[in-house]
């Protein structure tokens, strides 16, 4: 086999493979220190290496903390969020083009129904789900942008969403880097920016709540155990969606007799096969409440009408006492 007999896509595959591979053996070497170093060494040119830099490391799987820390340090908390977001935007599409050029064709032919229909489940939702993702982070980023790669979001829908809902993240890490600099150099003021950089991060964290209350103006709705189990035993329909894994749904806290199984990760990817129970009162269950609350912001953002979180899911449930199956 010659180089003219290999694909360019096939290459550029096994390019990435291996820069992601070098940096992995030689991790040791990514010193915020020596990456701003190498930046302030260029001079004028600094800003645009900063950028490259930043989305040549979004291809390879460079946690992009550094790079925004770093772009807070060099530019400010200005011109280094401006910077940042140029980085992570640039870096994310390149990502999303090379999967969907290296392997979106390979993924389609050789999925099957359950990855075929996640897939069909996020393009439906298009921009809604990459600014979901974008602000409420379940996945990691680098990866998150290969795995939109291998849909058919529309390349202008995947940047501008992704541009607009990683401002937050990038602010708040740009203005940390930007306290730690202040803080070196004896500034008073440090702890404030660093505060307001915690802040945001905080925000950022608590992203599906606000949206929640921002979108009906309520906090999460919840059901206590007692009265899920009354309103079951009665004549009305009730949808029970239990968001744990698997191995969860059927272990010793055993699950509700009549929940169907989503575990929170493919939940987005399956919205549309739930897209029948938007006008049904549906209610969220886990092992506690923590990832049913998270699975109502998505559910509440894709248009469901009626969504309850049981209050201590399972756990309270088996405390009070209420039948479960598969035990």
């Amino acid at each position: 086999m010659t180089l003219r007999t290999i694909s360019p896509r096939l290459l550029l595959g096994l390019a990435i493979v291996a820069g992601v591979l070098w940096l992995a053996l030689h991790r040791n070497q990514l010193d915020p220190v020596l990456i701003e170093s190498a930046i302030r060494g260029l001079g004028p040119w600094g800003p645009a290496a900063h950028v490259v830099l930043f989305a040549l490391g979004t291809v390879l799987f460079v946690p992009g903390a550094l790079f925004g820390l770093a772009g807070g340090v060099l530019f400010g908390p200005i011109w280094g969020t401006i910077l940042n977001l140029a980085g992570a935007t640039l870096g994310a599409t390149a990502a999303f083009l090379v999967a969907r050029y290296v392997a979106g064709d390979w993924v389609r032919e050789t999925a099957g129904a359950r990855l075929e229909r996640l897939i069909k489940g996020v393009e439906a939702e298009g921009w809604r789900f990459v600014a979901l993702t974008r602000l409420v982070p379940l996945t990691p980023f680098n990866l998150l942008n290969y795995a939109l790669g291998l849909t058919r979001i529309p390349i202008a829908s995947y940047m501008l969403a992704s541009l607009v809902c990683m401002v937050p993240g990038t602010l708040a890490y740009t203005w940390l880097g930007y306290a730690g600099r202040e803080a070196m150099a004896g500034n008073n003021t440090a702890l404030r920016y660093g505060l307001m950089g915690l802040g945001l991060l905080a925000a950022v964290a608590f992203v599906p709540r606000l949206l929640r209350r921002f979108r009906s103006g309520e906090t999460v709705r919840w059901i206590e155990v007692g009265e899920l189990a009354s309103r079951l035993a009665g004549p009305e329909a009730i949808a029970v969606i239990d968001v744990r894994g698997p191995d969860e749904f059927s272990g010793p806290l055993g699950h509700i007799a009549s929940a169907r199984n989503v575990p929170l990760p493919e939940l987005p990817g399956r919205v549309a096969e739930l897209r029948s129970l938007t006008e049904t009162p549906v209610v969220l269950v886990c092992k506690t409440d923590k990832r049913s609350a998270s699975a109502a912001v998505l559910l509440d953002a894709a248009g469901f009408q009626d969504v309850s979180v049981l209050r201590g899911g399972m756990v309270r449930w088996n405390e009070a006492g209420f039948p479960v199956a598969d035990r």
